[in-house]
């Protein structure tokens, strides 16, 4: 049937005439300065191998999971690959879904009950939001990074019998910069309220490349961590960190859990074989793709400055790095210019990000060269100052 209703053809029309249609387009071929393959996993022929004699050495031989787990799609790779999981993140369980949007669709969805109160930051990412807004509690959203923010709508609403669970990200998408994990864990002690901490972005890249949680010794003060497999461990997937009767909770009540679906067994074994790799590079020091990555950020950082482009640029510490360049057409436009140039950098646009925000978003990795990010910001300096 090749018919739409005029009220989402308009939204259509809308979207076309702001600039912000967005499109599945070819591949595009250059420097990337895009992905969120942090350390180079996605390309890493150690892993893949590894995976491979997983299958072999557990003789599994299928293409699909046939059900959920808690029907047909459970096996014994699920089980190991949780427990390893918990035992890198120094948790009590972990609990694999099938991308980190089912993990915090899931888990917001579920554990905060009707009557609680989720205070969330204001930048936190869609998945986070779809999951508050199938729960039953109520929801308030707190000033970006702001712990003054978040310290007075705890006192306003933490009171008997209700549950205060705090939401941030460990690095935000978007902007790049990270909450001060440290007083945000001492404040919800302090008040017991529970923090949930998405970990997404921080994995692979912050500290020792175990996530900003394990960096800052915090693992006892949070609730539960959310953490995905396609950024930086380079395949699918995610999990959710926390204690055993949390794992418990969410196998009977976390829908996007329970009705899906499980992930094949080569896609375990991957996200296996990945975190295999995250340990050995975490030990690694100087030598591990971990290092190379926090030493080219550094570099980038100081290029930036170098060229007179700090006022562009968003500050940040991780691996994001955004570069403000209002307006949907204007941003395309730049992004076209280096794509051309052979660099993969992609724009943000409105609504993604607010109007007047649109940025092209520049992703290091462990892998870009220093000569690589000293053409792309020289030709981003002749039309972006």
């Amino acid at each position: 049937m090749n018919y739409l209703p005029p009220s989402l053809q308009k939204k259509l029309l809308e979207r076309s005439n702001g600039q912000a249609l967005r499109s599945i387009g070819k591949p595009i071929k250059g420097v990337d300065f895009s992905s969120n393959d942090y350390l180079g996993f996605t390309t890493s022929e150690t892993i893949y191998k590894r995976a491979s004699r997983l299958l072999n050495d557990k003789r599994i031989e299928v293409n699909g999971a046939s059900g959920s787990r808690l029907l047909t799609g459970n096996h014994g790779l699920y089980q190991e690959t949780e427990a390893f999981i918990a035992q890198v993140h120094k948790a009590e369980a972990a609990l694999l879904f099938n991308s980190g949007y089912d993990a915090n669709l899931g888990f917001l969805g579920c554990v905060p009950q009707r009557g609680d109160v989720i205070l969330y930051d204001e930048l936190s990412h869609a998945s986070i939001r779809d999951g508050i807004a199938i729960s039953h509690a109520k929801a308030y959203k707190f000033r970006h990074n702001s712990i003054s923010d978040l310290e007075r709508l705890i006192d306003l609403h933490k009171k008997e019998g209700t549950e205060v669970f705090v939401v941030t990200e460990a690095v935000f998408s978007m902007d790049g910069d990270c909450p001060d994990l440290v007083a945000m864990a001492d404040m919800c002690q302090r008040s017991s309220a529970l923090l949930i901490v998405d970990e997404a972005h921080a994995v692979g890249v912050i500290g020792n490349g175990l996530g900003s949680v394990q960096e800052y010794a915090l693992e006892i003060a949070v609730f539960a961590r959310i953490v995905t497999f396609g950024k930086a461990l380079g395949c699918h997937g995610a999990a959710v960190l926390g204690s055993t009767i949390l794992t418990d909770y969410l196998i009977n009540f976390a829908r996007s859990f329970i009705y899906t679906t499980a992930l094949p067994p080569h896609s375990v074994a991957t996200v296996q074989a990945a975190y295999e790799a995250l340990a050995s590079q975490s030990t690694e020091g100087k030598n591990s793709a971990i290092a190379q990555l926090q030493s080219n950020i550094i570099l980038f950082r100081n290029l930036v400055e170098k060229k007179g482009l700090s006022g562009c640029f968003m500050p940040s510490e991780s691996a994001i790095h955004s570069c403000l360049l209002p307006g949907n057409k204007k941003v395309k436009a730049a992004a076209d210019t280096l794509q051309k140039a052979g660099f993969d950098v992609r724009p943000i646009l409105s609504p993604t990000v607010p109007s007047g925000k649109e940025r092209l978003r520049f992703c290091i990795h462990s892998f870009n060269s220093k000569e690589e990010m000293e053409e792309v910001l020289n030709l981003l300096a002749t039309f972006a100052v």
